[in-house]
């Protein structure tokens, strides 16, 4: 059987090294656009960009690694189609016949429209190494950078911009920090760590257009006012990449749709990671973390080899800004109830989430215990009175 895996990132080598573990011996091919082996993508914005990392720490497996393993990782090659009813991929260099195919195409950062000045050199994302490595090719000390977005990609990013010496105001459009994934009160924890370390943060500003002929020179905001930029990041979101699965007619629901095995709407294709959605407690998700790139990839490969087990999510993230570390466990959504506890950090502290009396997430800053606890209550299924929760002297009683 010859298994053919469509991007090249976490979930395909996780799932390559999956299937060989558990023993499929026949063919592997792995197809990237990009011209570097499969990296980690969390440290680019972060200790790479710093200089603390280089490539070489990034990659996730050597070179010897794909050869000795018999897996054909074929990079700089875009795949433009597929076709199903003949069971192949056609690519920038020719076709490759499948008996099993696998997406892992991830997502792509959003753009701020070409009207609104979005396309102008000097704007940049933070998605993939190309990226930051143009960015780092520009950015010195004393720079003006504006940041547009403010989740955890704006945000991570005026972090370190800030660590080099930038002087960075952060615009968000929403009323406040972190409106769509996190409580008012983990974003005032993480909006105080930011203003500490000299982030300017505007939140609730509307953005009229990036200025600027031939390069970014600033934003003008809709009330008229402009702000000064030497250079621009947007960080608005990702989009799960689902151009070739639509046109190969693959159901799309919140990305590529999968049922609870990772099978999509063709039973001979496959689909893990952030472009794939999956049913797991009575709706359907799409999950953008390495956690679920890595878990779910192997629940496909250990499915495309007969297993047969249902995909069960454990989310898990984090977000590394300035020295601080914010683990979250769970999904927030739908919380109904806060209960927060003080940590030990100047900054830090914990966030526990419940719906209908069931704790459902913890947001733990600077406070690995609380994430710990938190984590494996959620995983069992249990849920400690919330009165308990700030005034336990030992979490691990709570278990």
């Amino acid at each position: 059987m010859h298994i053919v895996i469509l991007g090249a990132g976490q979930a395909a080598t996780s799932m390559a090294a999956r299937l060989r573990t558990k023993g499929h011996t026949g063919p592997i091919t792995v197809v990237g656009a990009e011209s570097v082996a499969p990296y980690q993508r969390p440290p680019l914005s972060k200790a790479y960009l710093l200089g603390e990392m280089g490539l070489d720490r990034l990659v996730l497996r050597g070179d010897s690694w794909w050869a000795d393993h018999g897996v054909d990782l074929r990079l700089s090659e875009t795949v433009t189609s597929i076709d199903r009813d003949n069971k192949t991929v056609t690519t920038t260099h020719g076709q490759i016949a499948y008996d099993t195919l696998a997406l892992t195409l991830g997502a792509t950062p959003r753009r701020l429209p070409a009207s609104l000045g979005g396309s102008l050199p000097g704007v940049y994302t933070i998605r993939d190494l190309a990226d930051v490595q143009a960015m780092a090719s520009v950015i010195r000390p004393g720079m003006n950078m504006i940041v547009i977005g403010g989740g955890y990609i704006g945000l991570e990013g005026a972090a370190v911009a800030r660590k080099l010496g930038l002087d960075v105001t952060l615009l968000e459009s929403a009323p406040r920090i972190l409106g769509r994934v996190a409580a008012p009160q983990t974003a005032d924890m993480i909006r105080d760590l930011h203003r500490a370390h000299g982030t300017v943060i505007r939140e609730g500003v509307q953005i009229a257009r990036i200025t600027g002929t031939d390069r970014a020179t600033g934003v003008e905001l809709a009330d008229g006012s402009r702000l000064p930029a030497d250079i621009i990041v947007t960080g608005i979101g990702i989009t799960p990449e689902t151009a070739l699965a639509k046109a190969a007619d693959l159901t799309i629901q919140n990305g590529i749709a999968t049922n609870e095995y990772g099978v999509t709407s063709d039973p001979a294709i496959w689909a893990a990671g952030d472009c794939a959605s999956f049913p797991w407690q009575g709706a359907r998700h799409r999950l953008e973390s390495v956690g679920n790139a890595i878990d779910m990839a192997e629940a496909v490969a250990d499915n495309i080899l007969g297993a047969n087990k249902p995909y069960l999510a454990k989310p898990w993230f984090w977000s590394d800004q300035f020295d601080a570390k914010l683990q979250i466990a769970g999904l927030c959504t739908g919380y109904d109830q806060i209960v927060t506890r003080p940590g030990d950090a100047a900054h830090g502290g914990s966030v526990w989430y419940y719906r209908d009396s069931k704790l459902i997430a913890v947001d733990a800053l600077n406070d690995a215990r609380a994430y710990m606890i938190g984590k494996r209550l959620i995983e069992s299924g249990k849920s400690p009175d919330p009165d308990l929760i700030p005034t336990t002297p030992d979490l691990k009683a709570l278990l």
